[in-house]
């Protein structure tokens, strides 16, 4: 669904913007920072109230998502290391993979990645895929 992955990707930059600038979650929610000449269409309230789930789902779960993460790193990883665009990409992964009921774990890694490949490091689809190829199948 062409406005789930929008959604995705709004959250992922929201939460980027969130972790580098600590801007207030309300901020973020008003979707202000988001360049934008006209009105938005109904699709995009549609995508923007969906964001608006996973962004302030991920900051209110924070705390357990990112203990997640870290409980499927290798012992030579910690969350500080994770490139910050991984780390947004991977918080709203998890965020969705265990707290959003109806979502479908190989869907919501699939979109990771391809949000990773497109957004993140070269390689950093690969080890994004991993981590959260891990978390869907414990929590599955």
């Amino acid at each position: 669904n062409v406005s789930r992955r929008k959604s995705r990707i709004i959250a992922f930059q929201a939460l980027y913007s969130w972790d580098v600038s600590r801007v207030p979650t309300e901020e973020l929610l008003t979707f202000s920072w988001m360049q934008k000449d006209s009105d938005f269409t109904q699709n995009e309230k549609e995508e923007q109230t969906f964001a608006s789930f996973i962004i302030s789902g991920t900051i209110d779960h924070l705390e357990e998502i990112d203990e997640l993460i870290s409980s499927h790193l290798s012992s030579s990883w910690s969350i500080e290391r994770i490139n910050k665009v991984s780390l947004a990409i991977l918080r709203t992964s998890v965020y969705e993979i265990k707290f959003q009921t109806g979502s479908n774990p190989k869907i919501v890694i699939d979109e990771a990645v391809n949000i990773a490949k497109e957004y993140g490091s070269d390689d950093s689809y690969k080890f994004i895929n991993a981590i959260l190829d891990k978390i869907g199948k414990d929590e599955g």
